[in-house]
């Protein structure tokens, strides 16, 4: 298993992102101040931190999976990314697809952070790409029945 090392500076009273058991592969990240998100509505929420990711790594943000099945509660650009030269605060665009309002306090768990290592791609301008069987036969070619 790969570890990186990654500082967290955390407003006061601020608990760290934490693994929830051994196994887990994100950090869970709490909110750091209370909100309702309407039914239907979304909100950025704040978390306290601010963290300084490895260059060539960036943070993935995360639904909790329970959030989502219990209260149709999600992360809407999931998965979320945190370049490693943003050093400003989280916050997490949660989204309310469920019938009720869902209020958070501040501690409450609202999403996961997965590190990830990145790739980069040089770009190379042509005017002919190679074939294949699929080319260019559209999105939702290859599930035809």
């Amino acid at each position: 298993m790969n570890k990186i090392t990654v500082k967290i500076k955390a407003a006061e009273g601020i608990t760290l992102p934490a693994y929830a058991t051994d196994g887990a592969s994100g950090l869970d990240i709490r909110a750091s101040e209370a909100t309702v998100i309407k039914s239907g509505g979304r909100a950025c929420v704040p978390t306290g931190i601010f963290m300084e990711i490895p260059c060539g790594y960036e943070a993935q943000v995360r639904p909790r999976s329970g959030l989502a099945l219990k209260h149709g509660v999600t992360v809407l650009n999931t998965p979320g990314t945190i370049d490693s030269d943003y050093r400003g605060e989280i916050r997490v665009i949660l989204a309310n697809f469920g019938e009720e309002d869902f209020a958070i306090e501040v501690g409450d768990r609202i999403a996961q952070i997965v590190f990830a290592e990145v790739t980069k791609a040089d770009v190379l301008r042509c005017d002919v790409l190679d074939d294949t069987d699929r080319s260019d036969g559209g999105f939702g070619s290859t599930g035809r029945r």
